[in-house]
């Protein structure tokens, strides 16, 4: 889905920032959550729980019906692996941030500021992908 709470929260803070961006840009592959076409970066907010964020509390299996939500998360991580490798092949370059992230952000002032660094920093590189 497009618009959730985590996106809305960086897309303020990138805007309040000076940066002027396209929300799921369908002209990049991908449809990536906010598209700054000047540095021709894809940030995508990922869910922990959806995209299985590596030892991320957020990122728990359910009990009841685990086949079904193994697919279902293999069929997640496989179609973000495809975007990667499309994104890549268009040299656009990826940013992804995780939504525990966000909330650490949204609870520490100081978090919020270390992570608009790390993206500023992201965006006036050479680096093609990072997760914060």
């Amino acid at each position: 889905s497009k618009d959730t709470k985590p996106e809305i929260y960086l897309r303020k803070l990138l805007f309040a920032e000076g940066y002027r961006y396209r929300i799921a840009d369908e002209s990049v592959a991908g449809h990536p959550d906010i598209f700054l076409r000047k540095y021709n970066a894809a940030i995508f907010v990922h869910g922990c729980f959806w995209h299985r964020h590596p030892g991320c509390k957020y990122a728990y299996s359910p009990k009841s019906r685990v086949d079904f939500w193994e697919k279902k998360f293999a069929t997640n991580l496989k179609r973000d692996e495809v975007v990667k490798l499309e994104l890549s092949r268009h040299r656009n370059r990826q940013l992804i941030v995780w939504e525990c992230t966000i909330k650490q952000m949204q609870k520490n002032p100081q978090v919020k500021e270390e992570v608009i660094e790390c993206i500023k920093d992201f965006l006036t590189s050479d680096k093609t992908f990072q997760e914060i």
